[in-house]
């Protein structure tokens, strides 16, 4: 998956994070703006996880997203 996509269309690309990871505020979506070191520290405050499995989390995330296209 490429981030700077993600970062460029994150108003399209942030409902997927959200359904994602529900627990993450539109707050926190706005503070992390698409990026991906971003994403991983909030998921990691949001669920009480450590790095390693918030990374596991964002891997998997991105193989089930990875055909994401802008419209």
């Amino acid at each position: 998956m490429n981030w700077d996509i993600v970062q460029g269309n994150w108003k399209q690309f942030k409902g997927n994070v959200k359904q994602q990871w529900g627990k993450l505020t539109d707050d926190h979506l706005d503070q992390i703006a698409g990026k991906r070191d971003q994403l991983a520290g909030k998921i990691q405050e949001a669920y009480g996880v450590n790095k390693d499995e918030a990374e596991k989390q964002i891997k998997e995330f991105e193989e089930r997203n990875k055909d994401f296209r802008a419209h």
